[in-house]
Parts: structure tokens; C-alpha cells; sequence
């Protein structure tokens, strides 16, 4: 944990998004849009303070203008590969302050075993969907 106790929570937006088979792929950008307006009640949620980093790529990317981030947490859009752009935010927060509690929201094993080789814990999307949509 940092010295502010703050934990770092990174949501595979795809992932997550992709859990349900709820036409989310026939309006990509639709079913992320969901996801983030679900998100602004995250922090109510959590037992202790977190920055949440939520990473959009491919078409799900338009759902929100570059640079618009809510209060509640930040949006990263990735260049190309979601998955790697999750690594880089750990692998970056871990060279800053190598205790801080990380967790990873996503089913993704290969990116799973990515994260967790950096120190980062893992959960699945039902942890995130279990605490938004109550």
C-alpha cells in the first residue's frame, strides 16, 4: 500500500463488459458507456479508498471524449492491445511504490499470469458487477 493507504484497482473495461451475453457486441461503445455510468458508484462500494484506472480499447473507445474521466476513477484508452495496456499501468504503478496494493478486474488468464507475475492480485468481473449493480 502507499503511505495514503490508497489501493489501485485496473478494470479490463472488454473483459468485464464481455462477462454477459447481453448483445453487448452489436453496440461495443454502447455496452461501455453502461460499464463507466455503472462505475461512478464504485468508491461507495469499497471498503477502503482506491484509484480505479478502467481500460477501454477497440470500438468501446468512443464511448467517452479523450481526457473525460469522472470524479470516481480514470479512463485510459489503449493504443492497441487492452491487455497490454493494463500491464504497462501495474507494471508502472509497482516502479513508483513496489507495496502498493494492486488488484486486476478480469477473467483473462493470459493477462491474469501477466499481472500477477508483476505482484498485482486478481478477481474476476462478478467482484466488480457484484458491487455496482446492487
Amino acid at each position: 500500500m502507499t503511505k495514503d493507504g490508497i489501493q489501485l484497482i485496473v478494470v479490463d473495461a472488454a473483459n468485464v463488459v464481455g462477462s454477459r451475453p447481453d448483445g453487448w457486441w452489436r453496440d461495443r461503445s454502447g455496452a461501455a458507456r453502461r460499464l463507466l455510468t455503472k462505475l461512478t458508484s464504485l468508491q461507495e462500494c469499497l471498503e477502503q479508498a482506491s484509484d480505479v484506472v478502467v481500460v477501454l480499447e477497440g470500438a468501446a473507445k468512443s464511448a467517452v471524449a479523450e481526457g473525460t474521466d469522472p470524479d470516481s476513477f480514470r479512463v485510459m484508452l489503449a493504443d492497441g492491445s487492452g491487455d497490454d495496456a493494463i500491464v504497462d499501468v501495474v507494471a508502472a504503478a509497482v516502479a513508483v511504490d513496489g507495496s502498493r496494493s494492486i488488484t486486476v478486474v478480469t477473467a483473462d488468464r493470459g493477462l491474469r499470469d501477466r499481472v500477477e507475475a508483476l505482484g498485482a492480485a486478481t478477481v474476476g468481473p462478478r467482484w466488480l458487477l457484484d458491487r455496482i449493480e446492487s
